[in-house]
């Protein structure tokens, strides 16, 4: 998908954007502003229906195409009885033929493509809710076979209620987290006069068994009963045959369930975990290589599997359950079993827990002493090397599993050959710009013009493979260009950056993302997962950032506004020196803001280029250069790609046009004013020396004229407040943010013989 969005202005209706923001967001001293949509209402609807929606978010000025992850999906403006758009409201179309799911809404701003926010596609009956519901008295009565789209208040308990017939299998699903929510619910069914029958308070899913005929009520309040419109919830109610497996309402990817699956495994497994196996003298019996379906099911479940291997024989384990979602921690140990008199002597060979993340996660959540998310995960990846001819015995467990009996804990073990291989999974470079800060932000690939953003890519490493790994993204907007610092050998990290030239013209591009190396011979492809915060949180002091996968990569440009600094090479190079040799990069500074600051601190990333020391950019001159000693790091021959990065304080003037455009409507409704002030003087005069036979019309234009007048001098005050708004939102704010100079090529040459 690609759009191309032109002849867009500043319009009137922008003052109404920014006297509807709050004051938190022009507190924000950390990262330039970027548009971030936070809520729809409601926040999904039926398949084959259409449904109105309204949004908010941060920085939505001048809010025009609301558009989503799959083009089967389309929205238009809401117009009033005028014919005009109604800010912020939408009417969105859904195909019958769109798939059950969750999907990425966002909406372009004068800022580029905001950040998205999800949009679920059902398949059973939508309600909103409409009134306050918050005692028993005012329950809203739910239609079986319905989600309710609704918003909790915060000290509250929502109540709901529903009919139903003895013997009826009633399944209660709220969705929360997984569709953005921050929202951690407690959810109850109660019978008529409210006395609880059954309680979740892990934010899952109820399965009641109807006791007798009536009346039923459903109360939802969150944990710690806070409230507000970030604390919203699809509430389903369905009926649901006796002994079939639930299927939850579709939520959105955890961060490191980018590695799974391992490339080419069936959708269902070969077999099935066959119950009781908790002991070694009930061991299911397999042979290898082996893909077992089962669940940590009941509380404290041992499953033990037992086959047959040969000493030098080496497998690669994997188990899929974290992954999946679920609150487990598997755990697999593998031990030798030989037949003595004496018994069984057991002798363990390797223990497995958890895939640690291939780069030092951020220790706090937010602090760039490594990234506030997390590709590692509590399931299983190992080499198995048999030391030993015989039997073996596998056992499997869910290190938090010895008090929950819940069936929906299930697992996927795989043991196999080696199959070299890898996963990527990508987000928006994170560092700590300055002591103190606590930000963990949604960053949107939208550009200004002149920028260059970072994406951080991390590859977990399957079965032994270990080379290098060259990153790329195309199909981007015009005047877009992205270059991949590639994955190096026996690494885990490398960059892309993505750049737009100081002219690229406003557009949104849906890009593809990929990663390639080659394994055994063979060119392998796969697909970047992009990664970003559910919401962005200024101060992670109190709150932990909430991660996930995105369903796709959406890259926008503003054409508006422009990064406050670009750094480029002169030249453009590529930059070439001899082995051992120092390699000076000339730089061209474009400034377009005032710096706090006379230098900005300057690292350096790419292809194993990494350690050059710290350096000072001037931050009050056109020219610089960059001195890189290859002897000291001892570079090899070869073609690089790098790229300098820091943070730097812009004094950073927000949307700057408002002010003229503001200016403008109050300047026309002071004209205004004044010319109907002088209609109303010349009408008022004429009245008084009017005809009798003329007295009533003339009198009549008096009235029509004061009105006008009141109607003139109210909008010259709306003007004048409009006007205050912009020029205190365009006045200069020292905004810390990470620079990113272009990318820059360089060239080391062996020396001549």
């Amino acid at each position: 998908m690609k759009i191309s969005i032109r002849n867009v202005v500043v319009k009137a209706v922008l003052g109404a954007a920014l006297l509807g923001m709050t004051p938190a967001v022009f507190a924000q001293s950390v990262c330039l502003p970027a548009p971030r949509l936070l809520t729809t209402m409601p926040m999904g609807g039926k398949a084959g229906t259409q449904v109105e929606i309204t949004i908010a978010g941060d920085h939505l000025e001048d809010a025009a195409e609301l558009s989503f992850s799959d083009p089967r999906l389309t929205a238009t403006r809401k117009l009033d009885a005028a014919g005009k758009p109604e800010a912020n409201k939408y009417v969105v179309s859904i195909p019958a033929d769109c798939p059950v799911g969750v999907y990425e809404a966002r909406v372009m701003t004068r800022l580029g493509m905001s950040s998205s926010r999800v949009f679920s596609v059902g398949s059973l009956t939508e309600v909103t809710q409409s009134k306050p519901n918050t005692s028993l008295a005012t329950a809203i009565e739910l239609p079986m076979n319905s989600v309710c789209n609704a918003v909790i208040s915060a000290r509250a308990v929502d109540h709901y209620s529903f009919e139903a017939k003895k013997g009826q299998r009633v399944i209660v699903d709220c969705a929360t987290r997984g569709i953005d929510s921050k929202l951690d619910a407690t959810v109850i069914i109660a019978d008529a006069a409210g006395r609880d029958l059954l309680v979740e308070r892990r934010g899952g899913v109820l399965d009641f068994i109807v006791p007798a005929d009536g009346k039923y009520v459903i109360k939802l309040h969150e944990l710690t009963y806070k409230g507000g419109r970030e604390f919203y919830y699809r509430l389903g109610l369905w009926q649901q045959p006796t002994g079939t497996p639930i299927v939850r309402q579709p939520l959105t990817k955890t961060v490191n369930s980018f590695s799974w699956p391992p490339v080419g495994l069936p959708e269902k497994a070969v077999l099935v975990e066959a119950e009781p196996n908790n002991a070694g003298d009930k061991a299911q019996k397999i042979s290898l290589p082996c893909d077992v379906a089962g669940a940590f099911f009941p509380a404290a479940d041992v499953d033990v599997f037992e086959f047959e291997a040969k000493k030098g024989e080496e497998w690669w384990i994997e188990v899929g359950s974290e992954r999946f979602g679920l609150p487990t921690d598997p755990s697999v140990l593998v031990q030798h079993v030989a037949k003595t008199p004496e018994g069984e002597k057991l002798t363990d060979v390797a223990e497995f827990s958890d895939i640690p993340s291939p780069v030092k996660v951020s220790s706090n959540g937010y602090a760039y002493d490594g990234p506030p998310y997390n590709a590692g995960s509590a399931d299983v990846l190992g080499k198995l090397a048999i030391k030993e001819d015989g039997l073996h015995r596998l056992q499997l467990t869910d290190l938090f599993g010895g008090t929950r009996t819940d069936a929906r804990n299930v697992y996927r073990l795989v043991v196999r050959k080696a199959a070299p291989d890898f996963a990527l999974v990508a987000w928006a470079l994170h560092m700590e710009l300055r002591n103190g800060d606590r930000n963990a932000l949604s960053k949107p690939l939208a550009l200004r013009g002149g920028a260059t953003m970072a994406l951080e890519v991390i590859a977990i490493r399957r079965d032994g493979f270990d080379g290098d790994i060259e990153l790329s993204m195309s199909g981007l907007p015009d005047g877009v260009t992205a270059t991949g610092l590639k994955i190096l050998k026996g690494q885990s990290r490398g960059l892309l950056l993505v750049s737009a030239n100081q002219n690229a013209p406003r557009g949104l591009a849906s890009a593809t993302f990929v990663g390639r190396a080659e394994i055994n011979g063979a060119n392998v492809s796969h697909p970047v997962a992009l990664a970003s915060m559910a919401w962005p949180i200024p101060d992670a002091w109190g709150e932990f950032p909430a991660p996930r996968l995105m369903a796709d990569v959406p890259v926008s440009v503003s054409g508006i506004d422009l990064a406050p600094l670009t750094i480029a090479p002169q030249g453009g190079g590529p930059f070439e020196a001899n082995v051992g040799d120092k390699l000076t990069i000339p730089l061209f500074m474009t400034r377009r803001s005032e710096f706090s600051g006379a230098t900005m601190e300057l690292r350096t990333a790419g292809d194993g280029i990494e350690r050059v020391p710290v350096f000072n950019l001037p931050l009050t001159a056109d020219q610089s250069q960059a001195v890189i000693d290859l002897g000291a790091l001892k570079t090899q021959p070869g073609n690089y790609m790098i790229a300098f990065y820091g943070g730097a304080v812009a004094k950073y003037r927000h949307n700057p046009e408002a002010v003229g455009v503001a200016e403008a409507i109050k300047q026309k409704a002071m004209q205004d004013v004044t010319t109907i002030e002088a209609e109303l003087k010349k009408a008022t005069d004429e009245a008084q020396a009017a005809a009798t036979e003329k007295k009533a019309e003339a009198d009549k234009l008096v009235a029509d004229t004061t009105a006008r007048l009141t109607a003139a001098k109210a909008a010259l005050t709306a003007a004048d407040a409009q006007l205050k708004q912009a020029t205190t939102t365009a006045q200069p704010r020292d905004i810390v943010d990470i620079v990113v100079s272009e990318p820059i090529a360089i060239k080391v040459k062996a020396p001549a013989k």
